[in-house]
């Protein structure tokens, strides 16, 4: 999903937001996450997950081109991780195909152990 496809669906679960309201509120909050994770902060949004930074120490790495080991500078990065709540959402889903699944091989088994095979 991009970030008009965003808009568009909150836009349309709010008709009484106009949807450039609902774009300078989804910018608004993008902005304020990036401004805050450039000042080395720690965003919590409970239920969904956090956004820290990492540092990567500087280091020696090698030009794959020349072969000729340069230094690489110590770097930022962004990290999410998500909410023990997101997660368990994430694979509920997947937690019922393995039990479906267990279910057809357990009956295929049983068939196929009693020659009634299809």
């Amino acid at each position: 999903m991009i970030k008009s496809e965003l808009v568009g669906r909150i836009a349309g679960r709010n008709p009484h937001l106009y949807q450039r309201d609902v774009e300078n509120i989804v910018s608004a909050i993008l902005a304020e996450v990036t401004a805050a994770l450039e000042r080395g902060d720690r965003v919590e949004l409970r239920g969904f997950g956090v956004f820290s930074i990492k540092q990567r120490q500087p280091r020696l790495g090698r030009n794959p081109r020349t072969g000729q080991f340069v230094q690489v500078d110590k770097k930022h990065f962004p990290l999410f991780r998500a909410s023990k709540e997101m997660r368990k959402r994430l694979n509920r889903d997947a937690r019922q195909e393995t039990r479906a699944s267990v279910e057809i091989s357990q009956t295929t088994d049983t068939a196929y152990n009693q020659g009634q095979r299809s």
